[in-house]
């Protein structure tokens, strides 16, 4: 492996987009998780096949889309779906949780059109659904790198914002905290991050990788550091013991990083459960 690593450029690109992929993702899924929001994941990870097949298939009948990486277009489509989330949340104020059914819905009925009209499915799109080790360029590499920076920067600037939005969004409003505008910025930078995850997870399984060890970390975790700490150092195990098994048996890496973030997760469980048990015969043997 380490051989092969030093070799092909291709799993240079890889490893280190999954590196900041498994750093991002589980990252901004801890505030997805406590907000309730888990599902808009799975919305934009959708609405991001509809760019993305736009882009392959105007590709077939323009120069410009031939030489341009489907990813952008993908992005632009996760960033203008966050948009509508957000605007449909506001028409539908006592129900905004209709925004997530639509936009996931539109987004499927979209992208299959597209893909019907490009005549089905070729290798290009079958990678950006389940992921694939060797067709992250370097430009991808690049693009998820740019991603991650901007990320992080701005979850750095507005982390006691997003903090407060997530335990106690009645205490932020009352303290003058803008909330749409926090809340807009946090839903822009979740679409980037979805749209840059494509080429290593896939897009059906890209939801996993935010939710998964945040779920796991939860279990364990003795506080919201702890839960942030272990949601990121999750989220990296799983991405780089999966593109290092996808490598080794020949499979989509998007599937083996799901395997082994529900691994992870089962162990968490079965650990909670230990302990739990464990606690109450102490305390049983202290009452006796």
């Amino acid at each position: 492996m380490i051989e092969a690593f030093l070799k092909y450029e291709f799993l240079q690109n890889a490893f280190y987009t999954g590196l900041l992929i498994g750093l991002i993702a589980p990252m901004l899924g801890v505030f997805l998780v406590v907000r309730r929001l888990s599902l808009i994941a799975d919305a934009l990870s959708h609405i991001t096949l509809t760019g993305i097949a736009a882009s392959l298939l105007l590709g077939k009948y323009f120069i410009f889309f031939q030489g341009l990486n489907p990813l952008y277009m993908g992005m632009g489509a996760a960033v203008g779906g966050s948009l509508l989330i957000e605007k449909i949340r506001n028409v539908y104020k006592f129900y905004q949780e209709l925004a997530i059914p639509i936009i996931l819905s539109s987004g499927i009925g979209i992208g299959v059109v597209f893909i019907s009209l490009a005549d089905g499915f070729n290798n290009d799109l079958f990678n950006y659904l389940f992921g694939s080790v060797i067709t992250v360029s370097r430009s991808d590499l690049y693009t998820v790198l740019i991603t991650s920076i901007i990320v992080i920067i701005i979850t750095i600037f507005l982390f006691k914002e997003m903090f407060y939005l997530a335990f106690d969004e009645e205490h932020a409003k009352v303290s003058g905290l803008n909330k749409s505008f926090v809340h807009l910025v946090f839903i822009i930078i979740v679409a980037l991050v979805i749209a840059a995850s494509m080429r290593i997870v896939g897009i059906l399984l890209v939801s996993a990788l935010m939710t998964l060890p945040v779920a796991a970390s939860m279990r364990i975790a003795k506080g919201f550091k702890q839960m942030f700490f272990y949601s990121i150092l999750f989220g990296e195990i799983a991405v780089i013991g999966g593109l290092i098994t996808a490598f080794q048996l020949d499979l989509a890496p998007g599937g083996t990083i799901v395997i082994i973030s529900v691994f992870i997760l089962i162990i968490c469980l079965s650990i909670k459960k230990w302990k739990d048990k464990f606690t109450y015969r102490k305390k049983t043997s202290v009452g006796i």
